[in-house]
């Protein structure tokens, strides 16, 4: 009867809503949605984050605001002299009842973002309930968002803030001092050392991969590969690149180890996943290391006996798949490793590597401002290896828009994109090969976006136009915003056409 007694009047578990944003839409006035996003994409740090919370003790539930069809306009800004609609499709925001959960917790990843973060944090605050907010673009200019009314901002992207944060808002018993926080009153609390590893994030149940599933993809001829289940096996990076984040989150580069990676996998798979997307851009920094790339090998294995395709949807970095593993101390450094490339891309019409995006960044002018990248040649060199391995499908991303760009340099860019496509059809005639033009875009708390900032060649404050790489927003020395975004629209006709085909979902389905 005791034990009976202590059961019943055990205090429950606080309940936490982890709240995705809904959908940002910018629409002209012929109705054509100019912003590129998918409704219903795998929530991958919603999955890491709700196994991490669950597996401290509390009640935590994601609280989806891209599901649903409801729509809203709330502003509207001009872009090429197109006056674009501002708007949310999902689930309306005040819908939500701000007093639901015991606390809540907003993760926001993109600067395009800010406005609808903001919103949703001014409309949840007024139930009184603490308010948590983390994610890339908080990180880097928190005081904006403690001015929206947060009461914390997370500045540790590994983890270890999670749990002690929420025992303080919530006013329960410590286990652990805040650390990687900032408060409402400014009070800054530094990262934990060292920071917390992947291979030390708790599983998800499957309650909680089933619910972070991709429910769409790009093409009909794709739906096979849905739902897509997500995998990010490891944090931080090892470089320094200016243009990039990652550099300034304290983390160091941290890996999961082959075995604890394959079981987050082998949960996708047992939860229903038919493909899986990895969104690590760095999962060869674990080449650095004498045992890494033997630890690529083992995981890539590991994966295609589970008949699993994977997408890698932030491109690898191609030096680290060289006999240099990314050192360029002598020509050979820089000859594709043949085994690794086989095992990264390599597609047997069942497993492997069934869709890859490639950083192409600027691999022809403009390489100086990116130490990762390979020369031209090599750079060449390697994508035909990656050809022969067989994917499929490749989208090969560049970045417009830099300083020194102007028309010249764009003609010529083209003409190697085009020289490259055709040699690579050569090889595999069946190859998809889509070209995905961005823009430079000022990301808060990075070099490049400040060098941005100062230069006088930015054309909007509007985060929703300058926080995308979709939309050009800056001028270059030589060439207006307009020109840059013209050369966006043109250079994607080297490749196979716009990237984008029919947008299938499960959800219509």
């Amino acid at each position: 009867m005791q034990s009976v007694i202590s059961l019943a009047t055990k205090k429950k578990a606080p309940r936490i809503g982890l709240v995705e944003l809904p959908v940002l839409k910018l629409v002209d006035p012929n109705g054509i949605n100019r912003n590129l996003s998918e409704q219903y994409e795998p929530l991958l740090s919603k999955q890491v984050l709700l196994a991490h919370l669950q597996a401290g003790g509390f009640d935590a539930q994601l609280v989806n605001l891209r599901a649903g069809d409801y729509e809203e306009e709330y502003g509207s800004v001009t872009w090429k002299g197109i006056n674009l609609s501002k708007r949310y499709l999902g689930t309306n925001i005040t819908s939500l009842d701000p007093q639901a959960y015991d606390a809540w917790g907003i993760t926001n990843n993109y600067m395009q973002y800010r406005e609808l973060a903001f919103k949703t944090i001014r409309h949840l605050v007024r139930g009184g309930k603490p308010v948590v907010v983390g994610g890339s673009d908080p990180i880097a200019e928190p005081q904006v968002y403690l001015e929206a009314g947060a009461t914390a901002v997370v500045i540790d992207k590994s983890g270890a803030a999670n749990w002690p944060i929420f025992d303080y808002v919530l006013k329960q018993p410590m286990r652990e001092p805040l650390s990687g926080v900032i408060l409402s009153d400014g009070t800054r609390y530094p990262l934990r050392l060292p920071p917390m590893s992947p291979e030390d994030w708790p599983l998800p149940s499957l309650e909680v991969v089933k619910q972070c599933f991709g429910l769409e993809f790009w093409s009909q001829e794709d739906s096979w590969l849905l739902p897509i289940g997500s995998v990010f096996p490891d944090l931080g990076c090892d470089r320094k690149c200016d243009f990039c984040q990652t550099p300034t989150y304290g983390t160091g580069y941290r890996r999961m180890s082959p075995s604890r990676a394959l079981k987050w996998f082998e949960l996708q798979k047992e939860a229903g996943a038919k493909s899986v997307i990895c969104h690590s851009d760095q999962f060869l920094g674990r080449v650095l290391f004498k045992e890494g790339r033997q630890e690529v090998l083992d995981i890539m294995k590991g994966v295609r006996e589970m008949e699993l395709p994977i997408i890698w949807g932030n491109g690898l970095e191609l030096k680290k798949a060289t006999l240099g593993r990314g050192y360029e101390r002598t020509s050979e450094d820089l000859i594709p490793d043949r085994e690794l490339v086989e095992a990264l891309w390599g597609w047997d019409g069942k497993a492997g590597c069934y869709y890859a995006f490639i950083p192409a960044e600027r691999p022809v002018f403009g390489r100086e401002g990116y130490a990762k990248l390979l020369p031209w040649q090599q750079h060449r060199e390697m994508m035909r290896a990656i050809v022969r391995a067989g994917v499929p499908k490749i989208v090969y991303g560049l970045v417009l828009g830099l300083p020194d760009d102007s028309n010249e340099t764009m003609l010529r860019l083209e003409e190697a994109l085009t020289e490259l496509c055709q040699e690579l059809k050569t090889i595999n005639p069946a190859l998809s090969f889509w070209i995905l033009t961005s823009s430079i875009a000022p990301i808060p708390g990075t070099p490049q976006g400040q060098n941005i900032r100062n230069s006088g060649l930015l054309r909007f404050e509007d985060p929703t136009i300058f926080g995308t790489m979709g939309m050009a927003c800056a001028d270059t020395q030589y060439m207006s915003y307009e020109e840059v975004a013209d050369w966006q629209f043109r250079l994607k006709r080297a490749g196979d056409g716009f990237w984008v085909k029919n947008l299938v979902s499960l959800e219509s389905k």
